[in-house]
């Protein structure tokens, strides 16, 4: 079993703790407390909006960004729990989850579900048609994704599709349309989600065996590490095919940031231990770094 330490005990500590005691639960619920969610669905958004730029990105769209990635990050944290509350509770480390614990109940969380993406829509609203649009169609993936585990040994493989999506939608609330080099960012994203989400599933994978939940964890198994640094590997390359296709977009400064990524995502895997669970979570979380650095080479690469 995973450890104890490891568990998702609640986190009443940051904004959660200034929060009143009966907003805390739902603050947790929309893992408001782990931020690094929030994180890897939010940077693709930003790269969308750098590549479109022709020197500094929007400041507001980018701000605007960042409140949806919180709002349907909670908003899809919400649908998962809703789908697994039951799972959760057989589960090490999910089991202290509001749902599952039964601090939230289940018409509550529903409740709240739908306040979450009434704020989404307002945002969303700001946007221009073909943003709307597409951020409406993101919703069959949020809602969809959460049962893949169920399906398929593939489940990281819809995460990837849902949480980059916001590369095409940051491309499109700047020029209303979308093009080759958002696609092919979009694509470098689904690989990068695939390297990260592979690396995190290695914690449960326990777990996942006994509930019979299925993850590329799982799927892989010793090989995993061969098969993170495949996807690793793609999502630079594709990267890299986005700034070749932006043309004059990007300079050698983008060249450069790919080159820094590639060293990062290098050392992240020798230091690796899938069976670490503690090592899998700190993997994990340095994927934060992974995309912020992809966006300083996006922006840089815009100004020289």
């Amino acid at each position: 079993m995973v450890a104890p330490a490891f568990t998702d005990i609640p986190q009443n500590s940051g904004i959660v703790a200034r929060l009143p005691e009966s907003a805390r639960p739902y603050a947790r619920l929309m893992r408001l407390d782990r931020p690094i969610g929030t994180w890897l669905l939010l940077l693709p958004c930003w790269w969308g909006i750098a590549f479109s730029a022709s020197f500094m990105p929007d400041l507001w769209l980018m701000l605007l960004f960042g409140l949806g990635a919180v709002v349907m990050r909670g908003a899809g944290c919400v649908v998962n729990d809703i789908y697994d509350r039951k799972i959760d509770r057989q589960v090490e480390r999910t089991r202290t989850r509001p749902l599952a614990s039964g601090e939230v109940a289940l018409w509550q969380a529903v409740l709240f579900l739908g306040l979450l993406l009434a704020i989404g829509l307002g945002v969303l609203l700001m946007f221009n048609r073909a943003t709307i649009i597409l951020g409406a169609l993101s919703l069959l993936l949020v809602f969809t994704y959460p049962l893949m585990k169920r399906v398929t040994w593939w489940p990281q493989l819809f995460l990837g599709l849902t949480f980059n999506w916001g590369v095409l939608m940051g491309w499109c609330a700047a020029t209303e349309e979308i093009g080759l080099v958002p696609v092919l960012a979009y694509i470098a994203g689904v690989f990068w989600t695939l390297g990260y989400d592979t690396i995190y599933a290695h914690q449960d994978k326990r777990d996942d065996v006994l509930v019979g939940i299925k993850s590329t964890a799982l799927l892989f198994g010793d090989k995993s590490q061969r098969w993170v640094a495949l996807f690793y590997a793609l999502a630079i390359f594709f990267l890299a095919l986005a700034g070749w296709a932006d043309g004059d977009g990007v300079g050698r400064g983008y060249e450069w940031g790919l080159l820094i990524v590639a060293c990062f995502a290098a050392v992240q895997l020798i230091l690796w231990k899938p069976d670490d669970p503690e090592n899998c979570l700190r993997r994990f979380k340095a994927n934060r770094d992974f995309g912020l650095i992809v966006l300083a080479a996006i922006i840089i690469g815009k100004m020289i």
